[in-house]
């Protein structure tokens, strides 16, 4: 972690840490730590995105208030476009359909690409962005599908889906085109060179039209989520209480815990598979007073975890996040990043210290 640290500006390291005391009432106090952080220094947020994401689409729902219609109700999506794809069912979810509640499992429970696709298709990224904004989450952009080579035009042309309670449609959306949202201020360029369709292509990539969530902003989020009381009335989550607990359920399940037969291999998908910070993605088994609550991401280089910490055997609860960029070549999409080598250790190694500050912290009994 030291040889990380010391080069910190080259590997666009972030971290912001948040140590959590409660009162005699159980009140928390929050004391934050920030390490280098920048919301002006770029990092692409990879699966992060999908977390506020799911909170929107589970918001939609509550605020709707369509009589039939909730986060369990079948989601049906058709295409509009050759390049568009359906999703009319899912053998591996509950009554063989899929939902708003089951890709929000899928999401948080192996970081699934396609179900957060279909939310974001649900939203689009006009509503995504109004979500954000409403939630005070500024340095935050979501205007694009994930593993898919899109346009930017594309990414706002948007599914028809239909919810579907037994035969009865519930509400129904159109095809549709959203209008843009707004992308960076200016060019965000970073490496110097990129491989498309097996060519290099010399030059810095320009990130300025990618997604974008700064590590203040995931803070924020998570902090407004798993202490709702801390923030203004009007920043908290509109969430049911099924559908926050369903969520927070799925943050802190392992993969095999889930119930899917798809999940259930172990050498595949361990209980760390998704925890970055002290697990290092690849941990199988979680100690049995640790929750971890959290959303990671992994692509182009850039590794990101942010998660809410609790051990209550030993009275011990964090926030910490931090990012890392791991591309030493400076090239992308040759998968030459130093993911396993530099990345996942240093998240490794971050987690454990921070836990092992918050023990030396406790009292001894």
């Amino acid at each position: 972690m030291s040889q990380v640290i010391s080069n910190a500006e080259a590997h666009r390291v972030q971290i912001i840490y948040t140590h959590i005391a409660r009162d005699a009432n159980g009140n928390p106090t929050f004391t934050t730590h920030p390490y280098r952080l920048h919301d002006d220094e770029y990092f692409y947020p990879a699966s992060t995105v999908k977390l506020p994401t799911a909170l929107a689409a589970l918001e939609l729902v509550k605020k709707l208030n369509i009589t039939g219609l909730n986060s369990r109700t079948h989601m049906l999506t058709g295409a509009a476009y050759p390049w568009q794809s359906a999703a009319t069912e899912d053998p591996s979810a509950p009554g063989g359909y899929p939902s708003i509640a089951y890709y929000v499992q899928k999401i948080l429970w192996v970081s699934d690409n396609d179900a957060y696709n279909r939310l974001y298709e649900l939203l689009g990224p006009k509503a995504l962005d109004n979500f954000l904004e409403n939630h005070g989450l500024n340095n935050t952009r979501i205007v694009h599908r994930l593993e898919q080579s899109l346009s930017q035009k594309q990414n706002r042309q948007l599914n028809p889906i239909r919810f579907r309670e037994g035969e009865t449609t519930v509400y129904e959306l159109a095809a549709r085109t959203d209008p843009e949202v707004s992308a960076a201020n200016s060019d965000i360029l970073l490496g110097q060179a990129e491989i498309i369709n097996g060519e290099r292509i010399k030059g810095a990539k320009n990130f300025r039209a990618k997604n974008a969530f700064s590590l203040q902003d995931q803070h924020e989020l998570m902090k407004a989520l798993m202490f709702p009381n801390s923030v203004a009335a009007n920043r908290r989550f509109v969430l049911s209480d099924i559908d926050r607990t369903l969520l927070l359920e799925a943050m802190s399940t392992p993969p095999s815990a889930s119930g899917i037969a798809d999940y259930a291999d172990r050498s595949r998908y361990p209980d760390g598979y998704v925890k970055f910070l002290m697990l290092g993605g690849d941990a199988q088994s979680i100690p049995d007073s640790l929750t971890i609550y959290n959303k990671s991401g992994q692509a182009y280089g850039f590794l990101t975890d942010m998660a809410y910490f609790v051990d209550e055997q030993r009275g011990v609860e964090f926030l910490l996040g931090a990012t890392i960029y791991a591309n030493q070549n400076g090239v992308f999409n040759d998968d030459v990043y130093e993911y396993d080598s530099v990345g996942f250790p240093f998240m490794a190694a971050l987690g454990k210290a921070i836990y092992q500050l918050e023990l030396a912290r406790r009292p001894s009994r």
